[in-house]
Formats: structure tokens, sequence, C-alpha cells
């Protein structure tokens, strides 16, 4: 829903409407006054596509959390380092 500022003798605020029913003037919620409507630049958001993904794949892992099968994300072994299977070498710091 969009955001429309308005200004009274005490300052301005913002409230929201539908674009259909925005009135000229609002009661302040501060004094209780009339305030005018103010036309200013539209607050249109500055992130590009990539943040866009980001957020929509943020969302949709907190209610659907991907399944991680093999191993950690980042994190690759060095060619050539044997796989272990003993749990002590657990606790031993990478190489």
């Amino acid at each position: 829903m969009p955001r429309y500022d308005f200004r009274c003798e005490c300052g301005d605020f913002a409230a929201t409407y539908t674009m259909s029913a925005v009135p000229p003037s609002a009661d302040c919620p501060h004094c209780g006054g009339s305030a005018r409507r103010v036309y200013s630049a539209p607050h249109l958001g500055r992130t590009g596509s990539s943040e866009f993904g980001l957020i929509d794949r943020a969302e949709r892992s907190a209610h659907e959390p991907e399944v991680v099968s093999g191993s950690v994300p980042g994190r690759r072994r060095r060619p050539g380092t044997p796989i272990t299977t003993n749990p002590l070498h657990a606790k031993l710091p990478p190489p």
C-alpha cells in the first residue's frame, strides 16, 4: 500500500492509504489538527535483481528449508588428502 506524506504545524508525518481513497488532508496524530498532503518524490527501492533474488530465497527458506546433502558448502578438501573414518581425527585441526 502506498505511503503518503502530510505536513501539519507541529511537523510532518506519513500515513498509508489505498490509491483510490487518499484524502487531500488528514488528521495529525500528534495535535489532532488538519494536515495537508505534501507531494514528494516516490519512495523507490534501490535494490537490484540479485538482492531481490536473495530476499526471495531467504523468505522461501523460512518455510521450506533446503536439505543439505553431502559436505558443507564452501569447504573443500585438498586434493590428495586421505579421508579417515577415525572419530579421534575429527578433533584435529584441518590441514
